[in-house]
């Protein structure tokens, strides 16, 4: 427990110094703004959507080390385990393609939010967590049958607080609908 622990301050302390801080994103959103209307808008996009891969492939990265480290398991058990993960995270990578579009498109509008927006977005960020948990069961069951319940458990236990940091970090770095437009 003491190394899940210390596990998890190490992943929460990465990700607040990777994440820029909520300051300077309101302090930054005017001059972004005016650099989204001049011609190079184009190209500053695309290194943004390249940093944003890298650093979305580095935090799945770290993440499966950190399953390793948590899940303990012996080598028969890792062949059985490790391929059924490796699908669960090219899911949940498709699934978190949605919840970036959905993010970006919250960027866009926050300075036109209307309520028909904001449900969308809302109704949107919903559907998202329904299917990430749906996608977690599945993965479970398929785990379960393949290493017996208790890894599985453990297996989902320590996804939930891994995604459970990454939720946090995400939702503190985003301005509150309807403050400060």
């Amino acid at each position: 427990m003491k190394s899940l622990n210390r596990v998890l301050l190490i992943t929460l302390g990465a990700t607040l110094v990777l994440a820029p801080s909520s300051a300077w994103t309101r302090q930054a959103a005017p001059t972004l703004e005016k650099k989204a209307r001049s011609p190079e808008a184009s190209a500053q996009q695309k290194n943004i959507d390249e940093y944003i891969r890298l650093l979305r492939f580095d935090v799945r990265q770290q993440k499966a080390e950190m399953m390793g480290v948590m899940m303990q398991l012996s080598a028969a058990d890792a062949a059985k385990f490790w391929p059924i993960y490796d699908e669960y995270d090219a899911e949940l990578t498709k699934l978190n393609d949605e919840r970036v579009g959905n993010i970006k498109e919250y960027a866009r509008t926050y300075n036109q939010m209307t309520d028909e927006k904001a449900d969308e977005l809302v109704h949107n960020a919903i559907e998202y967590q329904n299917q990430r948990a749906e996608l977690l069961a599945k993965t479970y069951e398929r785990v379960k049958q393949a290493v017996g319940a208790i890894t599985a458990a453990r297996f989902a236990q320590v996804e939930q607080q891994l995604v459970l940091i990454i939720d946090l970090q995400i939702d503190s770095e985003l301005p509150i609908v309807g403050q400060g437009s």
